[in-house]
């Protein structure tokens, strides 16, 4: 088979698109951490893109701008490398399962297979993991309680407790020594989540907070490293089967470069808890998004009645139109906040 069938034709209106939306990623990446791809992939299959040829242009472009955000926000002291790389490693052979487990469903139910297998695993992930931090974040926020020190959870607190003797690892950021065979099954999720919708920030991020006991600062700026190693060992593994478009990676990841140092600055002049916000308010668009589009291919796999044209292109509209809005908040939401926090900072050294 050849590869070309699976890319599309790019105009100059596709050109602008992508490089605006790779911004818009970087921005939010350097901002969250979690590599930005859960509005990068989205974005490309609104525009045609096969599901599976976007995660794999996703990764491709992921690996150096995660490295660059890395290498940003550890000037700042955010980035525990010891912590990603261990969860890193286990994170690999996650990304070589999920992405065998692509090219299988690829083979045997074509484009609309990817398709759906890519945006059921948005929605849920997203509806789950989306949910759940945009509700915390909002809960700190009720509180009032927003400069406070975060401290670890009560999940934290007990892995923390678990004592495995030879297996015990002092990880900077958590201030505490946990064993590592904690993190395999960690990184495993986050690298297999990764080589289905090409961001494994969903669960490496919060788990870092949630589960290891990380500050939201230090958690969203290692999954940069995790990122970066899962981007290199899944980019070989997709190109290898000739599904990395590289014409969509090199623009995303132009446009990105610039926004994820911009996203990097952010952090250092917000709060926490906004951190967890714009990742909650940008998951749940994003599933509203992807939602819409799925029975698009549910009609084409025949599993459900047939859809008119008429249904189907509404249906892809207004996904398209809603993944726009999801670019809009997130640009909006995360820019918003370096300029109050740097108005703050100007106020407070004045």
């Amino acid at each position: 088979m050849d590869p070309a069938i699976n890319f599309i034709q790019l105009d100059p209106f596709g050109i602008a698109y992508l490089f605006i939306v790779g911004f818009i990623g970087g921005l939010v990446s350097g901002f969250i951490g979690s590599g930005g791809a859960f509005v990068l992939t989205p974005a490309m299959m609104s525009m045609g893109v096969p599901g599976i040829v976007a995660v794999a242009s996703n990764m491709c472009h992921k690996f150096p701008k995660a490295l660059v955000g890395a290498i940003k926000r550890a000037r700042f002291g955010h980035v525990d490398v010891k912590l990603g790389l261990v969860m890193g490693g286990s994170a690999e052979v996650g990304v070589l399962v999920g992405a065998h487990v692509q090219e299988i469903i690829k083979l045997n139910f074509g484009d609309a297979g990817s398709n759906l297998y890519v945006s059921a695993a948005f929605v849920i992930v997203l509806a789950i993991v989306g949910g759940y931090v945009l509700s915390d974040a909002l809960r700190i926020h009720r509180s009032g309680n927003t400069n406070e020190e975060e401290k670890a959870g009560r999940l934290a607190r007990y892995v923390q407790s678990i004592h495995i003797p030879g297996t015990m690892v002092y990880f900077e950021s958590l201030k505490a020594r946990i064993s590592f065979l904690v993190t395999i099954p960690v990184g495993f999720a986050t690298g297999m989540l990764a080589a289905t919708i090409a961001v494994g920030g969903f669960i490496g991020v919060p788990s870092m907070i949630y589960g290891l006991g990380a500050p939201s600062m230090m958690a969203s700026a290692t999954e940069l490293v995790i990122a970066f190693v899962m981007g290199l060992g899944g980019t070989i593994k997709f190109a290898w089967n000739g599904y990395v478009d590289i014409r969509l990676a090199m623009i995303i990841l132009a446009g990105s470069l610039f926004g994820i140092q911009l996203g990097a600055i952010g952090t250092t002049y917000v709060r926490p808890y906004i951190i967890k916000l714009v990742m909650g308010v940008i998951m749940i668009t994003v599933l509203v998004s992807r939602a819409f589009v799925i029975p698009v291919y549910l009609s084409q796999l025949k599993l459900i009645d047939p859809l008119g044209e008429v249904t189907v292109k509404f249906l892809e509209n207004v996904s398209f139109g809603i993944m726009i809005l999801a670019l809009v908040l997130g640009a909006g939401i995360v820019l918003r906040a370096l300029a109050g926090g740097m108005r703050l900072n100007r106020l407070k050294q004045g």
